[in-house]
């Protein structure tokens, strides 16, 4: 049986994908949302009625969507990553056009909700909850459009050519930084729209 050899240019077993500066982003937004959803469960522990009967006015359907769409739109960047390793970048185009319209979805549905609840008169100082409720989908759909930004550069320089099995750092640096977004709403959507 013969020893295979690693070349010097395969990544590491183990090693992060994508470009290592993303990496330090995301740990730093993953650490932002992380005190924000603390700072949302000790509000949350001194108000409880206050947040369970104001939670109840939330569309849990349209956030369970928006939670099926993000997970699904990460399954098509995943998609899009392998077809890149395949050197594939007419398929990686594709999924990733696939996951910047699931990235519209989720706009779409988020914007219906925002504005039933500002036509209802619901703002930041409603209450406690609703202060946070709309401060942590604001930020996260702010991260929304700026995912849909870098996948839909990465996107263009797909279909021109600019990505290769050999060299593909900038598809799963995209698709590492929407895999952020997707977990995060994943937290969220558990923790203000479903948790009692």
């Amino acid at each position: 049986m013969q020893a295979q050899s690693i070349s010097a240019d395969e990544p590491h077993a183990g090693a992060l994908p994508g470009d290592f500066a993303i990496w330090v982003f995301i740990f730093a937004e993953l650490l932002v949302f992380g005190i924000l959803f603390l700072a949302y469960a000790f509000a949350r522990s001194q108000h409880v009625e206050l947040f369970n009967a104001s939670q109840l006015t939330l569309n849990r359907a349209a956030g369970l969507a928006n939670t099926l769409v993000l997970i699904t739109s990460s399954y098509f960047a995943a998609r899009a990553v392998a077809a890149i390793k395949l050197g594939q970048a007419r398929a990686c185009a594709h999924w990733l056009l696939g996951t910047l319209g699931l990235g519209g979805v989720f706009i779409v549905i988020k914007l219906a909700e925002f504005h039933a609840k500002f036509s209802a008169g619901i703002s930041l100082s409603t209450n406690t909850f609703y202060m946070f409720y709309l401060s942590l989908t604001m930020f996260h759909f702010m991260h929304v459009l700026l995912g849909m930004v870098i996948l839909a550069v990465v996107m263009h320089k797909a279909r021109r050519g600019a990505y290769s099995a050999a060299e593909h750092t900038g598809v799963e640096t995209g698709a590492s930084y929407w895999h952020m977004v997707d977990l995060v709403w994943i937290v969220l959507f558990a923790l203000v729209y479903i948790i009692r």
